[in-house]
């Protein structure tokens, strides 16, 4: 595949810009006479919306489902101490951080400190939020009777459905 020498084609910087709602990177692209030949339209995730939380929500049941549903998770939330499960929720908002870091905000975090927070914590609570209303529903978790154990059992859960839920909220 041969690429066109005639008209060589360069990037000047970016502009922020807010199109539609939503906030883009807008990116001439020129030729070598400085000439505007085109825009190149980025979206830039930085702002947690609506849209975001849906699918939030709709990535967290992707795995929560058959893991919820697994006699082995049950057990494990009895047979693991509190201790390890809260070292396992802790991991996940790491895993949860840096792959929001990564993928949102690696270059735009001066200034979206509280955006990154917002989303860090929304993907984990709303994942504990599906998880916790899936166990509760197939009665999974013993609420009244045994707390610790369905908090447990929710915090077990929650490490597969978080990590979905990340990956879904970077969908554009």
């Amino acid at each position: 595949m041969s690429v066109r020498k005639d008209v060589p084609i360069t990037n000047e910087k970016a502009t922020l810009r807010r199109i539609g709602g939503y906030l883009h990177h807008v990116i001439p692209i020129t030729d070598a006479t400085g000439k505007v030949l085109s825009h190149f339209l980025k979206p830039v995730m930085v702002e947690f919306r609506p849209r975001d939380l849906m699918q939030v929500i709709v990535g967290a049941s992707i795995l929560a489902v058959p893991v919820a549903f697994t006699e082995e998770t049950w057990n494990l939330g009895k047979e693991l101490p509190l201790f390890n499960v809260l070292l396992l929720s802790a991991l996940s908002l790491i895993f949860i951080g840096l792959f929001v870091y990564l993928n949102f905000y690696r270059f735009m975090l001066k200034g979206n400190v509280i955006e990154y927070c917002k989303r860090v914590c929304a993907i984990y609570f709303f994942s504990l939020v599906v998880v916790g209303a899936l166990l509760t529903i197939i009665e999974r978790c013993p609420w009244g009777i045994d707390n610790v154990l369905a908090i447990k059992r929710i915090l077990i859960v929650a490490f597969p459905a978080a990590m979905s839920a990340s990956l879904s909220d970077s969908l554009k």
